[in-house]
Formats: C-alpha cells, sequence, structure tokens
C-alpha cells in the first residue's frame, strides 16, 4: 500500500513565503514522477509543477519564477518552496505520484494553502 502524506501548508500573507512536503511510503517503482497539483472549489483540479525522478522539473506558467519542486532524500519525497504568493495561489494542495512501471497514480490528502491579508 503506498501513502503519500503531505504537510506544511497555512495562512500566509500576499507576498509570503510557504513550503509544502510530501513523503511516500510503501513499495514505489523507481521509475516514477512525483507532481503538485491545486484545487479551488468549484474549479478543476490544475497540474502546478512536476519533478523525475531524474530531477527534470515542469511548472505551470503561473507559478514558473515563484514556486520550485525538489526532491529529497530518500528519493521519494517532494517538496514545493513557494515564494512572492498571491491571492489566486489560495486552494488545496495535492500530492500525486506516477508508478510507471505499475501504471498507477497515487494522491495524498491535501493540505489547505490560504493567501490573504
Amino acid at each position: 500500500q503506498v501513502q503519500l502524506v503531505e504537510s506544511g501548508g497555512g495562512l500566509v500573507q500576499p507576498g509570503g513565503s510557504l513550503r509544502l512536503s510530501c513523503a511516500a511510503s510503501g513499495s514505489i517503482s523507481s521509475s516514477n514522477l512525483m507532481a503538485w497539483y491545486r484545487q479551488d472549489p468549484g474549479k478543476e483540479r490544475e497540474l502546478v509543477a512536476t519533478i523525475t525522478s531524474n530531477g527534470g522539473a515542469y511548472y505551470a506558467e503561473s507559478v514558473k519564477g515563484r514556486f520550485t519542486i525538489s526532491r529529497g532524500n530518500p528519493r521519494n519525497t517532494v517538496s514545493l518552496q513557494m515564494n512572492s504568493l498571491k491571492s489566486e495561489d489560495t486552494a488545496v494542495y495535492y500530492c500525486s505520484l506516477d508508478d510507471f512501471n505499475r501504471q498507477t497514480t497515487y494522491w495524498g490528502q491535501g493540505t489547505h494553502v490560504t493567501v490573504s491579508s
């Protein structure tokens, strides 16, 4: 059973910073992709950033230059450093892991981020 546990959400003022973390446990293939998504109530879940097992990163245009995704040690941890936060970044942030060998996507439970003065 693979589990993803997120942490680090909270309330921050516009212009502030937050760091989200996600730890995956269980039997996971070495060939995988970890990602952060976010979802505002009433809207579709949107991709924020992805990172491969080799460290290759991709960012949505809306967060490029402000957010940084990284993988930790062990490699099945992923973080999202969020700087220069805006009110439109307010959402529930979800961590995901695509296990390519098992062709399965796993999701975390989500963590709330609120950007407000």
